[in-house]
């Protein structure tokens, strides 16, 4: 083997080493309580405008504060405002993990999310094939990042699971009425194997919510419009979590 057949296997040894390293968004979400993956939103298409005042790396400090495990950033512009700055600058300040809450449907997004500072993207079954969603998850495991990968009925969890998901996440809200209904997550969570991470997206209002989730066994929820609607966020998340 000359130096330069040396050098390449060297390299190879030294990148799979680092393929192999933590994926923190996952680390952060196994705690032994509930874990909070908190959401930056600016608005929502059933809402409107959530927040006219949008302080984006002040929120993030506040979250950090509070103890969230994880801080999902709406990346979105036309229907939810968001910019992929925000996830950037929100990257640059703060070290908890950060989700990149975008749709989804072209691999360039999920290199871009990584290169934005993002330790996880979302994934959404019902905007993807089982092949572009397979294809999607093995990206962004071989680039360092965790797919939470959205589900809303048994066929897109099957989907999911089979596609190598490690952490799903169950929508309570229907995308097409917008009401939202726990049993959802509770139907569900009773088909993910417990190695594989599960969430519980949308609709948490109040401790008794919580209080749901956590006796179905979920791992985390993602919340979003409760908090980022609060004057003092730190207060709402502690008051969520059953501390006050």
């Amino acid at each position: 083997m000359n130096i330069l057949q040396e050098i390449a296997e060297s390299t190879r040894n030294r990148i799979e080493r680092a393929k192999r390293t933590d994926f923190p968004f996952e680390k952060a979400l196994r705690t032994d309580d509930l874990a909070f993956i908190c959401e930056i939103k600016r608005a929502s298409p059933s809402k409107g405008i959530i927040a006219h005042d949008f302080p984006y790396i002040e929120i993030a400090r506040e979250y950090e504060q509070a103890g969230a495990a994880a801080i999902s950033v709406l990346t979105e512009p036309e229907y939810f405002k968001g910019d992929i700055r925000y996830l950037r600058e929100i990257a640059d300040t703060i070290s908890t993990p950060l989700l990149r809450k975008d749709f989804i449907v072209d691999s360039y997004m999920i290199y871009e999310a990584k290169f934005a500072g993002a330790s996880a993207v979302l994934l959404i079954c019902s905007i993807l094939d089982k092949a572009t969603l397979a294809e999607y998850i093995k990206i962004a495991h071989d680039i360092g990042l965790s797919a939470l990968v959205e589900a809303h009925n048994e066929r897109e969890l099957e989907m999911a699971l089979s596609c190598g998901a490690r952490v799903v996440g169950v929508n309570n809200r229907d995308l097409k009425t917008f009401e939202v209904d726990f049993t959802l997550s509770e139907r569900l969570r009773k088909l993910v194997p417990p190695e594989v991470i599960f969430v519980s997206e949308s609709g948490v209002r109040s401790p008794e919510d919580i209080s749901k989730l956590r006796n179905i066994g979920a791992d985390a929820a993602l919340i979003g419009e409760t908090i980022m609607r609060s004057a003092d966020k730190r207060m709402e998340i502690a008051r969520l979590q059953g501390k006050i």
